[in-house]
């Protein structure tokens, strides 16, 4: 419910403060004092395109009990801001919010109806009438087109899932082949880490061997020397253990050298200079060998995952299988459910519709691919015809006769409010008796705010709202009943209403007052 509206600097009017109740909320003055554009405020408060802005909009709102948000605190009582400098910018409560989200977040309890705008009777929007009417009265057809909607937004999911899968099969096979080329090419080569120092280390001792089968050679005769030096030190009456050890420290590198200088002897020189080669190719495509490893057991991850990839699509295509069967008996459920409560509606709008001057309706089921809203397509037709051929006036008509056949069947009030501009234009007397009662009706369970130049309606508002234009400079104010009478008066006859529009005004508003 909206209790307040408060704005600066809309269009003509400089600073404007209402507070509104609960039930039916009528705007009337003459036409161009502002009427639309202050139902245009409100509308922007709640995320609606619209096209002017006032500098200063605030709407203040109780928060519906199901409304909620996960990146935002909402308290029971919203003040949603529009504030217009630079730029357009969206509060909830000093918080900042984008239009979309704002929109969005209000979306389920906003419903704009106007007389130029012939929307709301396309199949999705009948789906949704006849689905709250059920809802209303059949708790266990809430829960099942609740299941239906999570598990067919799963469904979908897993297809568009399934659907990239099949698109991307052909590129599937080309990564797989490149990955298993990329392994087996590091696979001949078999890198191990620290490979290459190793062979690069023998590869130097190979270019000295000779030089150093040399050196040993002439070396080894400090061995014959030995016993004479001993000989010297013991003579001397020295020491000679320093010197003993030297010599057997320098015997046994010298027979290390000779088995290394044999070991190297049966190496194949080519070899290690192809093995060096064949890394030093991975270190310049890699970059090193242990990146050429880790670009291998990447691509071995890689290769695993396409082969995962194909058990997942065989899985995946069993799910898809079987979901869609259960998907169909829960449509087909919905379905038949649904043509039992467009009969029952039929029967109820037919009243409705007489008092409207129309003919009967008819609800016109199609069956369609699976969808988000199962198996149905709905349309109305009315003497064999389709909505489409209707004037304006009777599509408003039928708009209004359709929302007030399927009120909630409790009585109970709905978290919501109804915005309708001049949804009563252009109709005759007894249409607009007819109208005014169903939207009476309808404010008997939302917030209804309403644009109307027929006396009807405003006689049976709960709250009468004058908007006025002196000069350059809008206004708007709450009528007593004093001024109500008079605002019906002037609505039946003119800006000088005579006795006889007077004396009408005043039995409308007495019948009304009667019947509260």
């Amino acid at each position: 419910m909206v209790e307040r509206l408060y704005l600066r600097n809309l269009v003509t009017f400089n600073t404007l403060e209402l507070t509104f109740e609960q039930g039916l909320v009528v705007f009337s003055g003459p036409s161009g004092a502002g009427k639309s554009v202050l139902i245009s405020a409100i509308l922007a408060a709640f995320g609606y395109p619209v096209r002017s802005h006032a500098a200063l909009c605030e709407v203040t709102v109780n928060k519906p009990v199901k409304l909620d948000h996960e990146a935002y605190e909402l308290a029971e009582t919203l003040v949603l801001r529009t504030l217009k400098k630079e730029k357009l910018r969206y509060f909830i409560d000093r918080q900042g919010i984008s239009k979309k989200s704002l929109s969005d977040l209000f979306a389920p309890y906003i419903r704009y109806l106007s007389a130029r705008e012939q929307g709301g009777m396309d199949s999705v929007a009948l789906i949704g009438m006849i689905d709250r009417y059920l809802s209303g009265s059949d708790k266990s057809f809430k829960k099942l087109v609740k299941e239906y909607k999570k598990r067919f937004d799963t469904y979908r999911q897993k297809a568009a899932q399934l659907e990239k899968m099949n698109a991307d099969e052909a590129s599937l096979a080309e990564r797989m082949e490149f990955a298993r080329y990329e392994i087996e090419k590091i696979e001949r080569i078999d890198p191990k880490p620290a490979e290459e120092e190793e062979l690069l280390h023998v590869k130097r001792q190979l270019s000295r061997i000779d030089k150093v089968k040399a050196a040993l050679d002439a070396a080894n005769g400090i061995f014959a020397y030995e016993q004479h030096v001993e000989e010297v030190y013991r003579l001397l009456e020295k020491d000679a253990s320093v010197f003993s050890e030297t010599m057997n420290q320098l015997r046994a590198d010298f027979e290390e050298s000779e088995i290394l200088a044999d070991e190297l002897a049966e190496v194949d020189v080519e070899e290690v200079l192809e093995r060096l080669s064949a890394l030093t190719s991975l270190k310049n495509r890699y970059g090193s060998i242990e990146e050429a490893l880790a670009y291998k057991e990447q691509k071995q991850k890689e290769l695993d995952s396409y082969t995962h990839i194909e058990q997942d699509k065989s899985m995946l295509e069993q799910f898809l299988q079987f979901e869609y069967t259960e998907l169909m008996t829960l449509a087909l459920r919905i379905s038949a459910l649904r043509k039992e409560a467009a009969k029952r509606l039929e029967t109820i709008l037919k009243g409705y519709l007489e008092s409207l001057k129309l003919p009967p309706l008819t609800f016109v089921f199609d069956t369609v691919s699976l969808g988000e809203e199962g198996i149905d397509a709905l349309g109305i037709e009315m003497n064999g015809s389709s909505v489409n051929t209707l004037s304006g006036g009777e599509f408003n008509r039928v708009r209004l006769a359709l929302m007030a056949a399927a009120l909630p069947q409790d009585g109970k009030r709905v978290e919501g409010v109804l915005i309708l501009d001049e949804i009563d234009a252009n109709v005759s007397g007894d249409e607009s008796i007819a109208i005014a009662q169903m939207i009476e009706k309808l404010a008997s369970v939302y917030q209804v705010f309403a644009i109307s130049h027929q006396p009807h309606l405003a006689s049976r508002a709960h709250q009468h709202i004058l908007v006025t234009k002196d000069a350059e400079e809008s206004s708007a104010k709450r009528l007593d009943e004093e001024g109500r009478i008079a605002e019906i008066a002037r609505i039946i006859s003119g800006e000088k209403p005579n006795e006889q529009a007077l004396a009408f005004a005043k039995e409308l508003r007495s019948t009304q007052l009667q019947q509260q």
